[in-house]
Parts: C-alpha cells; sequence; structure tokens
C-alpha cells in the first residue's frame, strides 16, 4: 500500500487537442487588436453607478421613496468606498430610508423608510453606513 499514484478509472486520459488551443489564441490576438484596453474597460467598470433591483423599485414605490440626484451620486460614492473597504452586503441609512445593497453587484437589493426599518430586523448584512 506504499504506492502513491491516484487513479480515475470513470475519467480516461486523452490526447490535447492543439486546434483548440490555435483557434483560443487566434480569438485573444483578434480581441486585442479589435477591442478596448484593459485601461478602457477598468474605466467602464469603475463609472458604473448603483442600480435598483425591480424588488427595490417595487419598496420604494409601494413606499413613497424617491432619491434626488444628489442622493444618487452620495449612494454611489459611498458603495464605492464600501466596496474599497471589502463589504459584500451592507445596510445604508441615509434621508430616513434604510437600504440593503450589494455591494459587488452595485445594486440596491430592498428599500425601505425609516419606520419600517425600525420594526424590522436586518440580516446576511456586514457592514452598515449612515449618512
Amino acid at each position: 500500500m506504499s504506492d502513491s499514484k491516484i487513479f480515475f478509472p470513470s475519467q480516461p486520459i486523452l490526447p490535447v487537442d492543439n486546434s483548440s488551443l490555435s483557434q483560443r489564441q487566434s480569438n485573444i490576438n483578434t480581441t486585442a487588436a479589435t477591442g478596448a484596453s484593459f485601461a478602457d474597460i477598468l474605466q467602464r467598470v469603475s463609472d458604473r453607478k448603483v442600480t435598483f433591483s425591480s424588488h427595490a423599485l417595487q419598496r420604494m414605490e409601494s413606499r413613497n421613496l424617491s432619491f434626488s440626484e444628489k442622493d444618487l451620486q452620495k449612494l454611489d460614492d459611498t458603495v464605492t468606498k464600501m466596496a474599497q473597504k471589502g463589504a459584500r452586503e451592507s445596510l445604508i441609512y441615509m434621508n430616513d430610508m434604510a437600504l440593503v445593497v450589494s455591494v459587488a453587484n452595485r445594486t440596491v437589493i430592498t428599500a425601505m423608510d425609516g419606520s419600517s426599518a425600525k420594526e424590522n430586523i436586518i440580516t446576511n448584512i456586514d457592514s452598515a453606513a449612515i449618512l
């Protein structure tokens, strides 16, 4: 029992197909020649604004919640700062509204007014910001 070999009887060993490798290399070269640079892609991703899930939009409509352009900019800046600190799911409390935000997706998951937030327990968050 001192044999150190590992066998996978259900998985046959097949030769490497070099044609798929050359096809992938061709795709990479074509993308590099016609596509955007890494800096352009990074800039587009960093310019992403916070979006609202359909659930959050329904909650905002039913609770008569709205944001001004200044509020949306403040929310976007806060989500950016939270992402830099490694937050994943966050509670953001601003203007007597509580927002649960997926920081990684930059998406507001749900929204509630201050009086509704006081009556609820909010779980599955790893950070909070009070603005």
